[in-house]
């Protein structure tokens, strides 16, 4: 995993360094300075590292976070009750009921912890300029591998406590192989800390062997990931509108995990004098107010969701708690004002990091008690619902659909996806703000590639959110047509945007010594082995056809549409290798690869027989995909399910044709654009010598005539 530091030496040199340079304490060498060549000659010089009161004093307040956590939540869970006592139920015993919340805001908490940290050493603590971590960025990597073998301990501990609650029995008793073994099988809620404690155990063995950012970024996508599982395995997974409570607790957990996790990371920057702190604190702020906000909205939608009458909120156990967990976020956010209007600007005025650092003490301790209440709030009983039986459609989908897709309910019932149509939304916003930044500047932007880019947006938007995005989650037919608005109109019209250079020219690049910024991110994403290796045209081009077949006539269709996580992972998945396909075919941005024209209208051209023999297979089968879905989902306006199939194949195989005219224009103008750019190339060249070559071509010919002519004497 780190091939990369290498280039500076081996592997067991700098680890060996960078250890001695966190043992030494103040005035610890660099771990690239300690070394020779080039890279310690521009290194810069190591600051003075913190003492070991500072560091113990971090410490003591994750270990004190952690421990005010635990009591919270097991100190409510002994005055709430989980659930009502039903009369012949055994009782799981008073351990597991207070265990079990304490152990599951440990948990919570930890995975928060490590989130920071990672957060740490990929995108705040300055780098070294050969790429390798500062002694700040390489000691989040080590309190990171700390924080997730608690993290790994917590979800193995939650795998006993969490059988004996459900069955119902003393923990002494729920420690049998079999029973754990089969509960794996069968529930969410057992599996989720299974792939948590791995996860976290990955984590913790390579963040002590990884030396720089890149590979600290990647470790932070892999344990935010973890948190879908735990999403699912939550009650509001289960309910109806399951939709909007899966990706609400998406939104709640990781901006969570950022917002906790950053703040005790930053902590720790702070006290060991990081530098840039001052930058290092403004990245913070802006990243804990986007967090607090989808903390806020997200934790509304679960309420909205689970409390079925506003009455419910003073009149019952779970409502009370929602109100006391809303009270603690206010404080929180009245917190971060504090700091934006007056720590921040102590640090960068005065370089003093003490006020932020007394206030962010207070701030960590009032989230420990937040997600103590939390962790209680997860386990106590829902207030009773409404009373209105869900509809046959609504079971399975989680939502009811108003009829038959005539037009109008295509256009005007909307389901808003929350992940989907909100990226959507952020994308054309943050663009357009991009546009705007250059034109104040003076600097022009094409209009086209604007209107390519919000059209491209609004594709997604009313694929996944509008009248569309709902009916494809029940009918085959519809599905199809936004499978194919997914991935094969939206990239078109998003690669001809070209976001990527509008981030080039409306982001400043990062000073000296500060830490990557978001400009920096961009480019070693565009240039990193993983870009160019899924660039190649025969990477991108099988990939490309193969996500028709593979997920229409395998059982893997059935798996996706039947769940909310897999209608998510089929939207991305179309999306993105619909982008990274077009991209590079008709891309404006540059690509890792540059491609003749021929060749990009050959990888497009390839690509058109398949396309039609899928839509075709579809039309001429007699076996239906997802049978066991549609079946039981049951569409009274469907009658034959067969002849929707077929529908929808004659609508794959007919779709292709908007898109292969936008592309083949657009492939046509660059290509057109491309031989101007060369000929007025040639022609600068042949003004600046005098036409020499031309000359010499002359030259050339006259010699060959003359030669001609004395052989034919």
């Amino acid at each position: 995993m780190a091939d990369g530091a290498v280039t500076d030496g081996s592997m067991v040199t700098e680890s060996s360094m960078a250890t001695d340079a966190v043992i030494s304490g103040p005035g610890a060498a660099d771990p690239v300075t300690a070394g020779t060549g080039a890279a310690a000659a521009d290194a810069p010089a190591a600051r003075p590292g913190p003492s070991g009161s500072r560091r113990w004093q971090v410490s003591v307040v994750t270990v004190t976070v952690a421990l005010i956590t635990g009591c919270v939540a097991a100190a409510l869970a002994a005055i709430v009750p989980a659930r009502s006592v039903i009369p012949g139920i055994q009782d799981a015993g008073r351990l597991t009921e207070l265990a079990l919340p304490a152990v599951k805001g440990l948990f919570d908490l930890m995975a928060a912890v490590t989130i920071g940290w990672l957060l740490a050493a990929a995108a705040l603590a300055p780098p070294q300029r050969s790429g390798i971590f500062d002694v700040a960025g390489y000691r989040a990597m080590r309190a990171a591998s700390l924080a997730a073998m608690v993290w790994a301990a917590a979800a193995l501990a939650l795998v006993p406590l969490t059988l004996s609650d459900t069955l119902g029995r003393p923990l002494g008793q729920s420690l049998d192989a079999n029973s754990v073994l089969t509960a794996l099988g069968v529930l969410d809620n057992m599996r989720a800390p299974v792939i948590a404690a791995g996860v976290a155990i990955v984590i913790a063995i390579a963040a002590r062997i990884v030396l720089r950012p890149a590979w600290a970024w990647l470790l932070l996508v892999l344990a935010l990931l973890v948190l879908i599982p735990v999403a699912l395995a939550g009650h509001t997974a289960q309910a109806g509108d399951h939709d909007y409570a899966t990706d609400s607790m998406l939104y709640h957990l990781g901006g969570v995990s950022l917002w906790v996790g950053g703040l005790i990371a930053f902590l720790g920057l702070a006290r060991q004098r990081a530098r840039r702190l001052d930058v290092i604190a403004r990245r913070y702020s802006t990243l804990a107010l986007v967090a607090f906000i989808a903390v806020a909205a997200s934790g509304v939608i679960n309420a909205w969701i689970r409390i079925p009458y506003l009455a419910d909120l003073w009149t019952t156990d779970y409502g009370r708690m929602v109100l006391a967990k809303s009270t603690l976020l206010i404080v929180l956010g009245l917190i971060g004002f504090l700091h934006r209007r007056r720590t921040l600007p102590a640090i960068g005025e005065h370089g003093d990091p003490r006020p932020l650092v007394r206030l962010a003490v207070v701030e960590v301790a009032i989230m420990a008690v937040t997600v103590g209440v939390a962790a209680a709030l997860g386990r106590t009983a829902t207030p009773p619902p409404s009373g209105d039986a869900l509809s046959p459609i609504a079971l399975v989908l989680g939502f009811d659909l108003p009829g038959p897709p005539t037009l109008s309910n295509l256009l005007l019932y909307w389901r808003f996806d929350l992940i989907a149509g909100t990226a959507s939304i952020a994308a054309a916003v943050a663009y357009l703000v991009g546009v705007r930044r250059l034109r104040r500047r003076g600097d022009a932007w094409p209009a086209g590639r604007t209107v390519a880019w919000v059209l491209g947006c609004l594709t997604v938007l009313l694929a996944s959110s509008s009248g569309l995005g709902a009916y494809a989650q029940a009918e085959f037919s519809i599905h199809m047509i936004m499978h194919m608005a997914l991935a094969m109109l939206a990239p078109i019209l998003l690669v001809l945007g070209g976001p990527v250079t509008l981030i080039l020219r409306a982001l400043p690049a990062a000073g000296r010594d500060d830490p990557p910024g978001v400009r920096e991110a961009v480019v070693a994403l565009v240039h990193s082995p993983v870009t160019k290796f899924l660039t190649h045209p025969l990477v991108v081009l099988p990939l490309f056809i193969a996500s028709f077949y593979v997920l229409y006539f395998t059982g893997l269709f059935e798996l996706m549409i039947s769940s909310h996580l897999g209608h998510l992972i089929m939207t991305v998945h179309f999306v993105v290798v619909g982008y990274l396909y077009y991209w590079v075919i008709i891309g404006v941005d540059p690509a890792p690869r540059r491609l003749s024209s021929p060749m990009k209208l050959g990888v497009l051209l390839a690509a058109m027989p398949f396309h039609a023999f899928f839509g075709l297979a579809l039309m001429s089968s007699h076996q239906l995909v997802g049978a066991n879905f549609f079946t039981e989902l049951a569409l009274p306006w469907v009658p034959d399910l067969l002849a929707d199939q077929r529908l929808g194949g004659g609508i794959g195989w007919g779709f292709t044709e908007i898109p292969l005219l936008i592309v083949m224009i657009a492939l046509m103008l660059q290509w057109s654009r491309s031989d101007e750019r060369a000929s007025r190339r040639l022609d600068r060249r042949a003004e600046a010598d005098r036409d020499a070559d031309l000359a010499a071509y002359n030259a050339m010919l006259a010699a060959i005539a003359e030669r001609d002519g004395r052989t034919g004497e």
